[in-house]
């Protein structure tokens, strides 16, 4: 049986940064339309209704224009677009444009696309695109980030083959394990298996299958869900990460300060108590609120096909894992608060109690000179 051809698709490459606390996106749009020539619309899943799967706040979707990519020793031309989300990340987007390729050629391309733009890549393209995006957009950024982490994944997308073929019989032509693994040794039938878990088909000609930091996605439809719903679950992955590591530092830094407040006098101990404790609290809240609204950026109620591969996605990329570290240390943080406010209470009474029996010694002292 010959090999499939792929007839048009794309690969897509982003990559998400952590670029500030929060984005304006109303800022954004303004000041995308005040200086840039590039189109911007406010995203929507294109092929499910919006009671279906609904956006907390819908990103603002850019397009930078084309750029050039050295791939496997060879120029070739892609497309950059950008997608901003409320809670500052921003998904930066490469897209490579297929038509004609065999089977063999396409998972050739997906492979080489990562080694020129992927996280081993040593490719300024990412950090030109940051700065040319921070260079318009930046009145409409919240407290930026210096620097920023990031997340990338990996996009191999088939709108269509040279023939018509249903998603089980595409399994059975073609070897996905090369394109998703990107290795090019065989791997073992339990890699393989681990690697070929994740598989979903709404319709009989669709299928998707995602791994840790690359997906396969085979839709005629040419409709772009599945591939978004991956984007949210990357984003949620990558301020939960911030999240964490910002709660990394906190934590040493915090007992520094109440092992500094104890060292006082009880009375400045006290005091300090008590500003370490807004700190704390103001900090508690802050990331409280900020993971919550992460947590309902993206809604999936009836769309029960994409419900599976969100829950899949964000399984597979361990958000729960380290929303719960997260969790943890709120917890730590929330205790100390709690001790601090107790300490600080406490000295206040202890003061508190002092001047009453200051006052009542200056009383008796000066009933005493009267007689």
């Amino acid at each position: 049986m010959p090999e499939l051809k792929v007839r048009s698709g794309l690969v897509i490459a982003q990559r998400l940064f952590d670029i500030a606390y929060a984005i304006d996106l109303k800022r954004a749009e303004q000041l995308w339309a005040q200086r840039a020539q590039g189109a911007s619309a406010r995203s929507r899943l294109a092929g499910t209704p919006p009671k279906a799967v609904s956006f907390g706040v819908p990103p603002l979707a850019l397009e930078l224009g084309p750029v050039t990519l050295q791939i496997g020793g060879a120029a070739m031309a892609a497309t950059a677009s950008v997608r901003l989300y409320d809670f500052g990340i921003v998904t930066l987007a490469l897209r490579l444009p297929v038509q004609d390729l065999s089977w063999s050629d396409f998972t050739s391309l997906v492979n080489h696309t990562d080694l020129a733009v992927g996280p081993a890549a040593a490719n300024s393209i990412w950090q030109e695109l940051l700065a040319q995006l921070g260079a318009l957009l930046g009145e409409a950024l919240e407290r930026p980030t210096m620097a920023p982490l990031q997340e990338d994944y990996l996009l191999a997308i088939v709108d269509a083959f040279d023939e018509p073929v249903t998603a089980e019989a595409l399994q059975e032509r073609v070897d996905l394990v090369p394109l998703l693994s990107g290795e090019e040794r065989p791997l073992s039938e339990g890699a393989r298996r681990d690697l070929l878990r994740q598989r979903f088909s709404y319709h009989p000609d669709d299928l998707a299958v995602i791994t840790w930091d690359r997906a396969f996605i085979y839709e005629p439809q040419r409709e772009t869900d599945v591939a978004d719903v991956l984007e949210m679950a990357n984003a949620q992955l990558l301020e939960i990460r911030t999240y964490d590591e910002m709660l990394d530092e906190e934590l040493p830094r915090m007992r520094e300060l109440v092992d500094d407040a104890r060292r006082r006098t009880h009375l400045l101990a006290s005091r300090r108590y008590a500003r370490l404790a807004r700190r704390l609290h103001t900090l508690v809240a802050e990331v409280t609120e900020l993971a919550e609204r992460v947590d309902n950026a993206l809604q999936v109620t009836e769309d029960v096909y994409l419900a599976r591969v969100y829950a899949a996605a964000m399984d597979l990329f361990r958000v729960a894992n380290v929303s719960a570290a997260v969790d943890r240390k709120l917890a730590i943080i929330r205790e100390t608060y709690t001790a601090l406010h107790s300490e600080a209470a406490g000295g206040r009474a202890e003061l508190l109690e002092i001047a009453i029996l200051a006052l009542i010694a200056v009383e008796i002292v000066l009933s005493l000179l009267r007689h």
